[in-house]
């Protein structure tokens, strides 16, 4: 597959598209749970929290198991962290695919990145860990500029990191969703994230079920920019 000249990168999000991390994201959360008095929460409930980064996760960890306060807030977020550091990818593997996809892209040209709203420390730690820090060209984190998804210019700053012209973007959720809107931008949704909402209610150019479908999704959205030239 040769890319187009407008469309040369596609940027992905990282926790619920590219990897799967809900089972140490659980363990984390349940560990800062527990520590603060806390009842434990199931994985299920932790999947639809996800992607707005620790300190809104420990949020509504907190909310569901009880009352949530700015205080709580800031003594579990530690503990979280600390946890989680130390078994960031004790579970994590990346989704089914991932691993062909992404070395198909870059046979054939494309720049890849990643746009998280992980802090970027621990996002490079858990590439680090799955033997892909030479997989990115960039990646972006939610602490590596002023702003985070869905503000559109946390996709830009990582479109402009890894050098690229325009992006495709690859993501999970109505946050990703949203960032792809805002910044005008195709989007390719994965329907085995971590969505809060129905995906029949996100915008998306296409979605996919499996990695095996990525390029065919990306060559249907350089298809229907063509057309439209």
């Amino acid at each position: 597959m040769s890319a187009l000249p407008f469309f040369d990168t596609v940027l992905f999000d990282l926790d619920g598209t590219l990897v799967d991390t809900a089972d140490d994201l659980t363990a984390s959360l349940n560990y800062a749970l527990q520590c603060l008095g806390r009842e434990a929460v199931g994985n299920a409930s932790v999947r639809a929290m996800v992607g707005h980064g620790a300190r809104r996760l420990l949020e509504r960890g907190l909310t569901a198991t009880g009352a949530m306060t700015p205080e709580l807030v800031e003594e579990g977020l530690p503990l979280f962290m600390e946890y989680y550091c130390a078994h960031i990818a004790d579970y994590s593997r990346p989704f089914p695919g991932v691993d062909d996809a992404l070395a198909r892209l870059s046979a054939s040209g494309w720049k890849i990145g990643v746009c998280t709203n992980k802090p970027e420390a621990l996002a490079l730690q858990l590439i680090e860990s799955l033997n892909w820090s030479d997989r990115f060209d960039a990646v972006r984190g939610a602490d590596s500029q002023p702003w985070r998804k869905p503000d559109p210019r946390h996709l830009t700053a990582a479109l402009e990191g890894v050098g690229g012209q325009a992006c495709i973007f690859v993501g999970d959720s109505r946050t990703d969703a949203d960032t792809a809107v805002a910044a005008g931008v195709p989007f390719i949704l994965v329907s085995f994230g971590y969505s809060m909402e129905p995906l029949d209610c996100l915008p998306a150019d296409i979605l996919i079920d499996h990695f095996s479908e990525l390029e065919a999704a990306i060559s249907t959205i350089q298809s229907r920019f063509t057309a439209s030239r």
